[in-house]
């Protein structure tokens, strides 16, 4: 493995008529990505991968202007699959993922089984990680969500399941940096130090 950093979206703008992976960031989002962009040194990463949701894609343009780099898509980036359901007011949406949090085996409500979505998250990380070894070109930043980047970490750090290794609730924008080493950090948010 590589050194890499994973980046959640921050916030979005909610439109219970579009399908939720084509929100967008709202404009608190976009400044938050901005500001992180501005504020810290990110200029040792060489890539940027992003999942293909519309809010993965506009966090990682962002830092894509900013460090004079393209961004690259990756399937299987995206978030646990929760068409089933559609959106979810906030107190219910909180409910169902602490429930696909708190029964990883099982299909919540018709939501993807997140012992699925870790495959599929640790699957498309590895590749794209043996990819970027290949090339020489290290360290990335991987730009995708909060649950699925709370699955990738638990796996990475050896926990089980569980929504307590969960991003603070400051709607997304949140951070962690793994090492070649096999090292994981803490989640933190875009406003710490990195």
């Amino acid at each position: 493995m590589t050194d890499f950093l994973y980046l959640t979206h921050p916030q979005v703008k909610v439109d219970p008529t579009v399908p939720v992976p084509r929100w967008g960031l709202s404009d608190l989002g976009r400044e938050r990505t901005c500001a992180f962009a501005a504020r810290f040194d990110l200029s040792h990463y060489k890539r940027i991968i992003s999942s293909t949701e519309e809010k993965a894609l506009q966090t990682a343009a962002i830092l894509a202007r900013a460090l004079g780099l393209a961004v690259e898509v990756r399937e299987g980036m995206e978030e646990n699959d929760r068409s089933a359901t559609g959106y979810l007011p906030e107190s219910a949406f909180q409910a169902m993922a602490d429930a696909f949090f708190a029964r990883p085996l099982e299909s919540v409500a018709g939501w993807e089984r997140a012992v699925d979505a870790q495959a599929r998250i640790v699957a498309a990380i590895t590749a794209a990680l043996l990819e970027v070894r290949e090339d020489r070109q290290v360290p990335v930043i991987f730009v995708g969500h909060g649950g699925v980047g709370t699955l990738l970490l638990c796996h990475l750090a050896g926990y089980p399941i569980s929504r307590a290794h969960d991003q603070p609730p400051v709607g997304g924008g949140c951070w962690f940096r793994a090492t070649a080493e096999g090292r994981v950090d803490r989640w933190r948010t875009m406003e710490e130090a990195a």
